[in-house]
């Protein structure tokens, strides 16, 4: 009791152990995580983003598309009956950076892939209320007319392997720029969005 006392008197002793405190129970949190293959072994079927996809997520960071939509199925029943098998972590080895969020103005976007057709996503893209009327998504069509940058695809994607150690080959990275040329943004966009959750686990 004498001791509790003087620690809250003395502001600079309690700012330490608080800190102390909290790193330590951070450390018993996040350290055993690395130790865990599940979190660290990509789920059976996933592969890094390809080219044309890669850049594709780099314009749904962009564009903000994570301001309102999320990529994280929660284990809750109302959630994987609406949305399908939750998200677990080995489907996100590839992902530099997270994109799990936390906003749904829109719905969560980690199963689509495959969910809708490319004239659908197109459609979607250009005036969300022609297949969706009471959305309040806004339309992007000026991604249709931009044509991709495929300036820095290449060094993108070796820093990815030589820093973050995805598995690309050297062919994948040569190829990168012919896999661009022609694209547009929208391309792009639906191609990443197409790849969304299609090695998720499967139901039970």
């Amino acid at each position: 009791m004498i001791a509790h006392k003087l620690i809250e008197k003395n502001i600079g002793l309690l700012i330490v152990l608080t800190i102390l405190i909290v790193s330590v129970g951070g450390l018993v949190q996040i350290v055993p995580l690395y130790f865990q293959k599940s979190t660290t072994k990509p789920v059976p079927g996933l592969t890094p983003y390809n080219a044309l996809q890669l850049a594709g997520r780099d314009i749904y960071i962009r564009e903000g598309c994570v301001g309102c939509h999320s990529q994280m199925v929660r284990p809750f029943r109302a959630e994987t009956e609406r949305y399908g098998h939750f998200s677990v972590a080995g489907e996100f080895v590839y992902d530099r950076p997270f994109l799990w969020g936390s906003k749904r103005t829109g719905p969560d976007l980690q199963r689509v892939g495959g969910r809708y057709s490319d004239e659908w996503h197109y459609v979607h893209m250009m005036n969300p209320r022609d297949v969706v009327p009471e959305s309040n998504m806004p339309a992007y069509p000026w991604l249709a007319d931009t044509p991709l940058d495929s300036s820095d695809i290449q060094k993108k994607m070796r820093v990815l392997k030589d820093w973050a150690g995805h598995p690309y080959t050297d062919e994948d990275i040569q190829g990168a720029q012919a896999m661009l040329e022609g694209k547009t943004e929208m391309d792009a966009m639906i191609a990443y969005l197409q790849v969304l959750g299609t090695a998720a686990p499967k139901a039970k």
